[in-house]
């Protein structure tokens, strides 16, 4: 039991840690004039994620008659974004974020999420942020380093900052422009051109393996493990069709302006140049929910109200969220992060 004493005392210089990086968030961004804000957590719609689980509960009518169906929100993003619209500046929030059917060391159902945005602005301007940040709370909490199972990032020197497709030929000797579906004749093509290749290198592949599927495998097996060893990296440009909330990139329409940060193998945060135009943006939570239905059979509701604010007007904006109980584990090499029955 995590409240008895004695079980408590291996974990208050982890608290102390928390604390620290809490401050220095803090500390960074008010600095540079952001707002802090605080969106409401229930939600019409929890996120348009097709592999993430909400917690769903019921708003009762004062008389508890009448009941509305709302979800604990996966993330702030939507309302943050219509903040946006109203016409906030830069904006952050420290906020308490919910997911069901989470259970590992890196993942758990209750979790603190840091998001932050930047109307009139793109996504390189938050990689310079990320790089800020993190070299704050090292400076803060007086470590020269970021570490976890014997791995370390000095934030302090020059960062990897790689595309996607650079990573995968780096890492994985393999070319991914020439199995993208934009490339290779449609995405049922695509994915068996995929398979091919991936086969031989002596990964396993299945008939019914999705693009993303073989994506990820191979991401997982040969390239995650070698991000933000040594230095933290800054992995750029990931496919157009894994980056729903991204705006495409103007270099290359096959990719989309998204980004993730890595440190010691973890990945940290997710970022995008903020897609604007709401028929788009309709279109892409459609197809993710007519996939969540497929694969699980089930959908969740599209933020009629969130589509409403990018008709509106949302300005060219770039947002990253960034998980505070991660980055306090590579702050703190003897931290574990909580299970739902600690603290």
């Amino acid at each position: 039991m995590w409240w008895k004493p004695e079980a408590f005392a291996s974990k208050k210089e982890a608290l102390r840690c928390r604390m620290g990086l809490i401050r220095a968030i803090r500390a960074f961004f008010d600095a540079q004039e952001f707002w802090e804000v605080e969106t409401p957590a229930l939600q019409t719609a929890p996120g348009m994620e097709p592999h993430l689980w909400a917690f769903e509960t019921e708003r009762l009518s004062p008389d508890r008659i009448a009941a509305e169906r709302l979800y604990l929100h996966t993330s702030p993003e939507f309302a943050m974004k219509k903040l946006l619209v109203a016409g906030a500046p830069d904006i952050y929030q420290i906020a308490h974020v919910f997911r069901n059917a989470e259970g590992s060391s890196l993942h758990t159902p209750e979790f603190t999420m840091l998001e932050w945005y930047r109307p009139e602005s793109g996504y390189r301007q938050i990689m310079d942020d990320c790089v800020g940040l993190l070299r704050a709370c090292a400076e803060n909490l007086k470590i020269d380093t970021y570490s976890h199972r014997g791995v370390s990032a000095d934030p302090f020197g020059a960062w990897e900052i790689i595309s996607v497709c650079e990573a995968f030929e780096t890492y994985a000797d393999f070319r991914l422009e020439d199995v993208l579906p934009e490339n290779a004749g449609g995405e049922r093509e695509a994915a068996r051109l995929f398979s091919q290749k991936l086969s031989a290198t002596g990964l396993h592949t299945a008939s019914d393996d999705r693009w993303d599927d073989l994506f990820f495998r191979l991401f997982a097996a040969r390239i995650e493990p070698a991000l933000g060893c040594g230095r933290p990296t800054i992995l750029y440009d990931y496919p157009i069709s894994m980056a729903a909330l991204a705006r495409p990139s103007p270099e290359d329409p096959r990719f989309a302006e998204r980004f993730e940060m890595y440190v010691c193998g973890i990945e940290l945060a997710n970022a995008f140049g903020e897609l604007t135009d709401p028929a788009v943006q309709r279109r892409r939570f459609e197809a993710d929910m007519t996939l969540k239905e497929q694969l699980y059979g089930e959908r969740w509701p599209i933020d009629e109200d969130f589509i409403a604010a990018l008709s509106q007007g949302m300005p060219d904006s770039a947002g990253i969220a960034l998980g505070i109980d991660r980055l306090a584990t590579v702050s703190y090499t003897h931290l574990t992060l909580p299970t739902n029955r600690e603290v």
